[in-house]
Formats: C-alpha cells, sequence, structure tokens
C-alpha cells in the first residue's frame, strides 16, 4: 500500500501507475493498446478492482458508474485521476 495523496502526485506518477493498473487487471493485449474498458471486455469486477487499486496506490477516489456510463480509454482514465487529484496535466 502507497502513502501516497493527490497533493504529493505528479502527473508523470499518476500516468505511470493508472497505466499498470489498467493493463494488470484488464490484461491488455498489445495490440489494443487504445481499446476502451468495455473493448477490453471490462466488466463491474475489474471495474471495481480498478477504481480500488488507484485509490489504494494513488489516494485518488473515482467513482465505479464512471467507467461504465464514459467507456473510458486508459487516456481517459488518465485524464479522470488527474482531475480528481487535482494536479496539473502537464509533465
Amino acid at each position: 500500500m502507497s502513502s501516497n495523496r493527490p497533493g504529493e502526485l505528479s502527473f508523470s506518477m499518476v500516468e505511470e501507475k493508472v497505466g499498470e493498473i489498467w493493463r494488470h487487471v484488464l490484461d491488455v493485449p498489445a495490440d489494443m493498446k487504445d481499446a476502451t474498458f468495455f473493448d477490453l471486455e471490462g466488466e463491474s469486477i475489474s471495474a471495481i478492482r480498478l477504481v480500488s487499486r488507484i485509490e489504494e496506490e494513488l489516494g485518488v477516489s473515482i467513482e465505479v458508474g464512471e467507467l461504465f456510463e464514459e467507456d473510458p480509454n486508459l487516456e481517459a482514465l488518465i485524464q479522470k485521476v488527474v482531475a480528481e487529484a487535482k494536479i496539473s496535466a502537464t509533465v
């Protein structure tokens, strides 16, 4: 478990960690890097695992329902976490 809090996060840290979580939870094939949550056959248990790990490892909460409503790809999810963490999206 990480002790990171939103105030201590950088864009690159969020980008790296969310990408790692996304690839692990959704088992992303190499040819589907831009796929959305539903393209990767995401379902409720994987949505819960994604948001739980993001909160646990980055200290940022997002709603599970947003994954179903927005069907994000990795980049969109990173932007969502960045916005919730209230950090600058610049490197």
